[in-house]
């Protein structure tokens, strides 16, 4: 009713703009023509950006299967890492895809609060593979190819409070730079081959425990979205797409 109704308006006034101006219209030959311009009416401006914004809020992600293993994988991690993986896909087309090791190993449970999953420093979590730009919690720019996915937890430092209620993260390393996937580098070591983003942070993705089904990806707060997955008898879930408030 609202576009009929602006509809009807605007040709209305193109009409009585048209007979406004007849009289001041040049002359070619014996054929009028009229100089005026017609410029869409501010109801229907705001209409149009009502729309497009509308449509940018209720952008969605869904999940795919993947049944092939990772392009480009190193010979070395073909044995822990599964064939299966998970391919996100978002408005413009894939995000990104990933595939979890086989089994993740689990230790004791931390007796810090914030501290979520039971998994060791350095653990290999599996590869995360960008098939164009992305980018990381900290909303750092990120190359297109393939990483490996490390667990850590974020120092209390007074640096990093708020990022997250819990210090569970998954750091990013491009697979050239980690090649042995038995390996569990401390945390220093992890921050620095994960420095690749051209600035002094580490890409580093939220990690947390599933609420709701798995494998699914699904939407938490206003902006991330969690690909949840069992991996073994492990249930993990990381936010692959979102950026950090503080």
């Amino acid at each position: 009713m609202f576009l009929k109704e602006n509809e009807i308006s605007i040709r209305a006034g193109v009409t009585q703009l048209v007979e406004c101006d007849l009289a001041k219209v040049d002359v070619a030959g014996s054929n009028p023509v009229s100089r005026s311009i017609n410029l869409p009416s501010t109801a229907m401006l705001k209409s149009l950006l009502f729309f497009s914004c509308t449509a940018l809020a209720f952008a969605q992600y869904k999940l795919e299967p993947i049944t092939t293993a990772a392009p480009g994988l190193p010979a070395a991690y073909a044995q822990v890492i599964d064939t299966k993986g998970y391919r996100v896909v978002g408005p413009s087309g894939p995000w990104c895809e990933v595939w979890f090791r086989k089994t993740i190993p689990t230790g004791p449970q931390s007796t810090d609060p914030a501290i979520v999953l039971p998994i060791a420093q350095g653990t290999l979590l599996g590869v995360l593979r960008f098939p164009s730009a992305g980018s990381d919690r900290r909303g750092q720019s990120i190359k297109p190819g393939l990483y490996t996915m490390r667990y850590s937890n974020y120092p209390v430092d007074g640096a990093h409070q708020g990022v997250a209620p819990q210090r569970d993260f998954a750091l990013l390393s491009p697979v050239a730079n980690d090649p042995d996937p038995n390996a569990t580098p401390d945390f220093d070591k992890l921050v620095a081959q994960s420095k690749t983003t051209g600035t002094a942070h580490a890409c580093v993705f939220s990690l947390e425990t599933p609420s709701g089904s798995v494998p699914s990806v699904t939407k938490e707060g206003d902006n991330d979205w969690v690909l949840a997955a069992k991996v073994g008898d492990l249930s993990i879930a990381i936010i692959v797409v979102g950026k950090a408030e503080a």
